[in-house]
């Protein structure tokens, strides 16, 4: 999980109310049990100790809800009586739930936005092409693009001779021109769009001549699936189920080449270690919370792995205002220069701070090998 959309939750100081609730509408009785729900979560919030004026902004938020096209759940972060992020969950929480805490609880975000990556999809046809984001947020009209098409001279048919070679090869030409057009719209907007995985759909021929005109480093992350096509009213089904097939599978081999370099990094200091045709180098992965606290705090970690079980998560550290004031015990904070440092979840500190570096984050599931404890990182340089 890109870590960007959080940034504006690091921008004030707290205390914060972080709430996650269960918004599906799927019994007969939605409507009461979602009054429950909401009750409950601001009873929680009471006897956290939370400021009415906060606790009134969330209520406020939940009970406007749309009552059509509610998501699963939702995860609402809120200080100073306003509710600063409001975002909508691929799945239900396991429980109604709401902190009132120094810092955000961001860490259940991990598994419940899901790991779908922001996907860019081109429909493409011989004219040209149709562009959306899809992200956990929904999806995103990106506009389109005319390429160059050259119909010819109605539909009289071509004499098999030297007339009709030329006729074929500006044919030809025409739809090679498109795809380069289509290609390079796809290049200028693959940096701003986010997205980590463009797929390709429509007619074979013209989205295989886009996909070879595409930079390497786009291709490396481009798949093709038949199932789509421009025309309007054309059913998206299969197409659906390709892209999510597509994302599910991007998405387990980012987690297991990152995987694969924590484990080969994470070997005694000054050894080098090679697994999976991977050579990390001497220490280029940190384990536990004193060590991950460490590289955290010098912008060193690519990507934070946070273990689906494990005692580390909720281990308590000592932050200050800053996103690298952490340390493990108060008095190293103190040298650190911080006059009052706070408590907070390891998790959640850990995750302001790799938020700020651009890092990544990565979910471990139950029953794969990872960090010890729960906490661990693959680094960007070596200890």
């Amino acid at each position: 999980m890109e870590l960007g959309f959080l940034k504006p939750l690091f921008d004030r100081p707290g205390p914060w109310a972080s709430v996650y609730i269960d918004t599906s509408r799927a019994t007969e009785d939605a409507a009461r049990q979602q009054k429950l729900r909401e009750r409950s979560v601001a009873s929680q919030l009471v006897d956290r100790g939370a400021d009415a004026r906060t606790t009134r902004s969330l209520m406020d938020r939940l009970a406007n809800e749309p009552v059509s096209g509610a998501p699963p759940g939702r995860a609402l972060f809120a200080a100073g009586a306003e509710v600063v992020l409001d975002l909508p969950l691929a799945m239900t929480p396991p429980t109604n739930e709401a902190t009132w805490s120094t810092l955000p609880h961001i860490a259940p975000l991990t598994g419940l936005r899901g790991d779908q990556p922001p996907c860019l999809v081109a429909y493409i046809d011989r004219t040209g092409a149709d562009m959306e984001l899809r992200a956990a947020g929904g999806r995103e009209h990106l506009g389109q693009v005319d390429g160059k098409e050259w119909r010819g001279r109605g539909h009289r048919s071509i004499p098999a001779d030297r007339q009709e070679w030329h006729y074929r090869n500006r044919v030809e030409n025409g739809w090679n021109e498109t795809a380069e057009i289509i290609a390079a719209e796809l290049a200028r907007q693959w940096p701003e769009s986010g997205a980590q995985l463009l797929v390709l759909t429509g007619d074979s021929r013209e989205r295989r001549a886009v996909h070879n005109q595409l930079p390497e480093q786009i291709r490396a992350v481009t798949v093709e699936a038949e199932n789509g096509s421009r025309s309007p009213g054309s059913s998206k089904t299969l197409l659906d189920r390709q892209i999510e097939q597509a994302c599910e599978d991007y998405a387990r081999g980012r987690l297991e080449s990152a995987l694969e370099r924590f484990r080969a990094g994470r070997g005694r200091p000054g050894e080098h270690y090679r697994a999976a045709g991977v050579d990390t180098g001497p220490g280029q992965a940190a384990e536990g919370v004193p060590a991950v606290v460490d590289a955290a705090r010098t912008h060193q970690v690519a990507t934070l792995l946070l273990g689906e079980i494990g005692p580390d998560a909720a281990r308590e550290l000592w932050i200050g205002p800053g996103v690298d004031d952490l340390a493990v015990q108060r008095s190293e904070a103190q040298a650190m220069g911080v006059a009052k440092p706070e408590r907070a979840r390891a998790d959640d500190a850990l995750l302001r701070s790799a938020a700020a570096a651009d890092a990544e984050v990565l979910l471990v599931p139950e029953g794969v090998a990872g960090p010890a404890g729960g906490l661990g990182a693959v680094l960007r340089w070596s200890l």
